[in-house]
């Protein structure tokens, strides 16, 4: 059928990047003699055809040819042809409803997903007939099908429970058990008989403990109500039994191997010195991100997902996994422990102890991973600090400049989680990444946990500073990040750097740089006085950003609220400036001046709120609104605002949970008025996700939530309500 390929009119279909008139190129190099070509039309046809799992009417066009050349015995690369048929149909039952009509190419109404869907049904014999084919290959590739494309339960239970009895294969074993719970879930039908086969099999002693493994965790992920106690128990028997041990010689190898000098698998090549080191280490992370390195990590990742907010059992199971003999049972493990932790609360100690027991100094690949990950949790590392600093004194501080690249992101890693804990076993090298320019900005991010070596490290900051480029749009240095450092250094020896670099950033007109310098400024308050004279004219600026900065400067640097006061009423007409709303609240009573502003803002986005969740619309943006002008009419009106400003707060956090954080802080500082909240707060602290991950700063975050709301429940639990009417009570209820 290869040969017909040009009686179709490519140029009337369209992929990613347009029309389609390369397609035929690429489906005919999917047969070509010379393997690598193949493997280049395979990239293509993925990276356009079927970009990042969208349907395209040349991706329907093209199922004909690729299902012929899945059937023929020729076709040098059947599996792989297999497998990308699978791909094309997986996508399209995964968005057949969500996607159910789309704008087409031709811009009329298009129904391209349920169509293709609907399509691969039509031929689901053909993956039958792949799953039974004398290539493990092919077989590998279509088992999924069998789940995905059967629309008869009865008879696609029976073909993978006979697949299961011809497969000798251990992944394909798995893969045959993984889609008898995927058509469980799929197919009601399916239900009651593919789980009493789960049953079976996890429940047989004389099934191989693999098969066993993929059983009970299946099980669990199609009938949760069946974990037990025993079900954690029982899975890490059978991970015993299934994970290899190393051999002697391999412990006696890494036994005597230069702690100093990585492995061979551990080794990475050196990137481009021409890409910015930040962007070079995000890339790297993105690519280490994808690694499997055991063959059980899909199985035991399925495994967590089913178990959920089941911490102890999670822990008990990542305590064996971070023990295991097997490196890479290990080595995965890491991330997963840290997922746990950064995602459910819970007493986590005996997981940051594994993840510091494996810091190991033969094998640099994993002990990055566990130090990047002990950074991840912020203070909740606490357990792993003494492991943290002998990894790092195992070698001198100048590992973070080694030639070794593995054993460099490890004691880099390492360095900035202990500086996290705010330990001064960290300075060294810091100084050293300082003083060499070697992935200074790691460092940069890290010393303003260490204010009680500002001594030290100021000065290396202000002579980075000083050398800023402001002429570049895009400098060596980052002037952010610098100044952000020496703000939470605290020391005022910068602040004539600060301005300096200030006054360079306005010449050049690098208004990005300037905002955050201004900022930095302000956090000395007014020990940073000195700078008035540069920051009084940009108040007047064009840019309404720019002059919000500057006025909330000249506030902290002089405090003179005759003097602001002025300058936020004109600020203020400005519906969604947050930054000159949440000045007001800083200025407090003194900015009597500006509550009819705020009170219209909150008034206007109360209303437009009320009329988008009539019409059903998003109100997750207008949600900062109502905290930021709630927050900053508490903080200049007081108890009289609280009728307004508590409805207000607790309405925001229930249209959108990422304000949480900013709700309770004013809440804390309402002090009794904020009695009615209480019910809100003790559900949000019962409940066992933390809230870090989409607030944006993780675990930190969390952390401080947690705080301020006990600080709000141990000051208020025994008050009666009082400082709110009734009818404010009622709708904070």
């Amino acid at each position: 059928m290869i040969n017909d390929l040009e009686s179709t009119d490519w140029a009337s279909f369209g992929h990613a990047y347009g029309p389609a008139n390369d397609v035929p190129g690429w489906l005919r190099n999917m047969v070509s003699p010379d393997p690598e070509i193949r493997r280049e039309a395979f990239g293509n046809f993925y990276g356009a055809v079927l970009h990042q799992g969208s349907v395209y009417s040349s991706t329907v066009a093209s199922l004909p040819f690729l299902f012929a050349m899945a059937d023929d015995p020729a076709t040098p690369d059947r599996g792989e042809v297999v497998a990308l048929l699978l791909s094309i149909g997986r996508e399209a039952i995964d968005a057949e409803e969500i996607y159910a009509v789309i704008c087409g190419d031709d811009g009329e109404d298009s129904t391209i997903y349920p169509d293709t869907a609907n399509l691969m049904r039509e031929h689901a014999d053909a993956f039958v007939a792949y799953a039974s084919d004398p290539d493990p290959r092919v077989r590998r590739a279509a088992i999924e099908g069998l789940g995905l494309f059967l629309d008869d339960a009865e008879r696609a239970v029976e073909l993978l429970r006979d697949r299961l009895v011809e497969e000798s294969g251990a992944s394909e074993r798995l893969l045959v058990v993984r889609t008898m719970a995927d058509l469980s879930l799929r197919l009601p039908a399916a239900a009651a008989p593919a789980r009493m086969w789960l049953d079976t099999l996890a429940d047989s002693g004389t099934t191989d403990p693999d098969t066993r493994l993929a059983a009970l965790v299946h099980r669990a992920r199609c009938a949760p109500e069946s974990i037990d106690d025993q079900t954690v128990p029982t899975a890490v028997e059978l991970l015993r039994q299934v994970t290899p041990a190393p051999q002697p010689d391999q412990d006696q190898a890494r036994g005597d191997r230069d702690p100093s000098r990585p492995c061979a698998c551990e080794a990475e090549p050196e990137t481009d010195p021409n890409v910015p080191g930040h962007i070079a280490a995000a890339f790297a992370d993105l690519e280490r991100q994808g690694r499997v390195h055991a063959p059980t990590t899909p199985l035991l990742v399925a495994f967590h997902a089913a178990l959920g907010a089941r911490v102890e059992d999670r822990t008990a199971l990542l305590a064996e996994q971070l023990c295991s003999p097997d490196p890479g049972t290990r080595y995965d493990a890491i991330d997963m422990a840290r997922s746990l932790i950064t995602s459910l609360r819970g007493d986590h100690t005996r997981l940051v102890r594994f993840l510091g027991n494996c810091l190991l100094p033969h094998d640099a690949y994993t002990a990055a991973a566990a130090a990047e990950a002990l950074g991840h949790v912020a203070t909740l590392a606490e357990p792993a600090r003494e492991a943290l600093a002998a990894y790092i004194t195992t070698h001198r501080p100048d590992a973070w400049a080694s030639p070794h690249r593995a054993l460099r992101r490890a004691h880099q890693q390492a360095v900035v989680a202990l500086a996290g804990l705010g330990d001064e076993r960290a300075l060294p090298s810091l100084l050293a990444a300082l003083d060499t320019d070697t992935d200074a900005w790691r460092a940069v991010n890290a010393v303003g946990h260490l204010p009680q070596s500002a001594t030290e490290l100021t000065p290396r900051l202000v002579h980075r500073l000083a050398d800023v480029d402001h002429s570049r749009e895009s400098p060596d240095a980052s002037p952010t990040a610098l100044a952000s450092a020496l703000a939470k250094l605290g020391d005022p020896a910068a602040v004539p750097t600060l301005t300096e670099a200030a006054r360079a950033a306005v010449r050049h007109k690098q208004w990005r740089t300037v905002k955050p310098v201004l900022k930095a400024l302000a956090s000395f308050g007014t020990r940073a006085a000195s700078a008035l004279d540069l920051v009084r004219p940009l108040t007047d600026a064009d840019n309404v950003s720019l002059r919000t900065a500057a006025a909330g400067a000249v506030w902290e640097l002089e405090r003179r609220p005759e003097s602001v006061v002025p300058l936020l009423e004109r600020l203020l007409d400005h519906h969604r400036n947050f930054d000159a709303i949440d000045l007001a609240g800083r200025i407090g009573p003194h900015a009597a001046a500006v509550l009819p502003r705020l009170r219209q803002i909150l008034n206007e986005q109360v209303e437009q709120n009320a009329r988008n969740e009539q019409n059903g619309s998003a109100v997750l943006n207008d949600s900062w609104t109502l905290v930021h002008a709630a927050s900053a009419l508490w903080d200049t009106g007081g108890d009289d605002e609280a009728d307004v400003v508590l409805p207000a707060l607790l309405n925001a956090w229930r249209d959108n949970d990422s304000t949480a954080c900013d709700v309770v802080a004013c809440l804390n500082r309402m002090g009794p008025a904020a009695r009615p909240a209480l019910h809100r707060i003790e559900d949000a602290m019962a409940q066992p996700q933390r809230g870090g991950e989409i607030w944006g700063r993780g675990v930190a975050r969390d952390l401080e939530f947690q705080r301020t709301c006990r600080a709000i429940l141990t000051r208020l639990r025994d008050l009666p309500d009082q400082g709110v009417s009734s009818s404010g009570a009622e709708e904070c209820r």
